[in-house]
């Protein structure tokens, strides 16, 4: 892990939408991954197919682009699951909250303090090196090099998308439960990455992934409707039979039809006539609509929004700078990815979410009703410092752009 200021990857930015876009008012859930106390309702979340954890190395070893991480086979210790992998025993246990002696269960994840040996095909892994996406991304000109890693993929094994789960680690008072609603997964699927045994047990210092969910499958585009050729496909209509009179038209008589005309402009002239409207001078100085939202820090924005890269905009500024609201609404959470990022989240009416990653210093707290412009904290330091922004619509993200002035 490096010291560099990272850019927030979408899954990260995922974390969102779970818990922001929790009923309040629907049946209670099975999964219990509703607001605690209150009402909950899981079915979104449940009917979500996640992909399948990616095969490890012989060693065990799972390798992405920020972080590796070791699944336990069976009748593994951490000791003897060291040795294996060549790392300390010792460091492993200090890093993941454990003791030296604890036995582990097959397919639990051991977070790695620092990298091994890639895998390879001499380890037995299916690709070499660390599992990437199968589309590069050019990052050299994004966020002045917050991204240190930016070389040629490799793909993914089939049955994986290639991109990065995001890495939880585990708080105190934090359950399974807690942590599903949370990314908006259900506690099975966490199970199953993580090799959690029947009771979802979780435990302070722990390392979570979070699954990867898989991407809606296009809806096939319907084919054109077929139209014939003129003259078939429709009968031609029958034309009106020529034996069959018109119906009797009595018009009016001339004098009635002068009266009615008389009576209609008596009835314009009593009517009062409107005021002339008095006439406004155009300057030049006609007020612009105004922007839904404001612009969350004064800066230049480094890295424009892209779908499926970059679920937002970087907007280059210096540490310590105020971060405000860009709309009035309600602080949803507030948290810290196992990076160390802290994250702010605000819900807004009409299903909007404002999403500020890169803070420092937040001056309030998850619940509180926050006014547009209003400062909710300052820009963290980083190699260079920015905030990430993001506008989200339910769980689909927009561009920010379409918001602001």
């Amino acid at each position: 892990m490096t010291a560099k200021t990272r850019i927030v990857s979408a899954p990260v930015l995922g974390i969102v939408l779970g818990m922001t876009l929790s009923a309040c008012s629907d049946p209670i859930d099975l999964d219990l991954r509703g607001k605690i106390g209150g009402s909950v309702d899981t079915s979104a979340a449940a009917q979500k197919a996640t992909e399948n954890r990616p095969k490890p190395d012989d060693r065990g070893i799972i390798s992405y682009p920020n972080y590796q991480v070791a699944v336990a086979k069976r009748g593994d210790t951490l000791s003897s699951l060291s040795n294996r992998i060549g790392l300390p025993a010792s460091e492993l246990a200090k890093y993941n909250g454990m003791k030296i002696d604890d036995p582990l269960r097959k397919g639990e994840l051991v977070a790695l303090p620092r990298r091994v040996t890639e895998p390879s095909a001499a380890t037995g892994a299916e690709i070499a090196g660390p599992i990437k996406p199968a589309a590069s991304v050019d990052v050299a000109t994004l966020a002045g090099g917050a991204i240190d890693r930016a070389s040629p993929t490799t793909p993914a094994p089939a049955g994986t998308s290639g991109v990065e789960p995001v890495r939880h680690k585990v708080a105190r008072g934090e359950t399974a439960f807690t942590i599903a609603r949370l990314y908006d997964v259900s506690p099975r699927s966490l199970a199953e990455w993580n090799g959690l045994d029947k009771s979802f047990a979780v435990r302070e210092g722990q390392f979570l992934l979070i699954p990867v969910v898989q991407k809606t499958a296009a809806v096939p585009t319907p084919k054109p409707r077929e139209i014939p050729e003129p003259g078939t496909g429709s009968p031609t209509p029958t034309p009106p039979s020529a034996s069959k009179p018109l119906p009797d038209e009595t018009p009016p008589p001339a004098s009635a039809a002068k009266a009615a005309t008389a009576g209609a402009a008596a009835a314009t002239a009593a009517a009062p006539k409107p005021k002339p409207v008095k006439p406004v001078a155009d300057v030049g100085q006609a007020a612009a609509p105004k922007s839904q939202m404001v612009m969350p820090v004064s800066g230049s924005i480094i890295r424009d929004y892209a779908k499926g890269r970059n679920e937002g905009i970087d907007i280059s500024a210096s540490a310590g700078s105020p971060v405000k609201a860009a709309a009035s609404g309600k602080v949803a959470s507030i948290s810290t990815t196992a990076e160390g990022v802290k994250f702010l989240l605000v819900r807004h009416p009409g299903d909007l979410i404002t999403v500020y990653t890169h803070l420092d210093s937040i001056t309030v707290k998850k619940g509180d009703a926050v006014s547009r412009g209003q400062s909710i904290g300052k820009v963290r330091a980083g190699e260079p410092p920015f905030l990430h922004f993001e506008v989200r619509k339910g769980f689909e993200s927009t561009d920010p752009m379409a918001y602001l002035p």
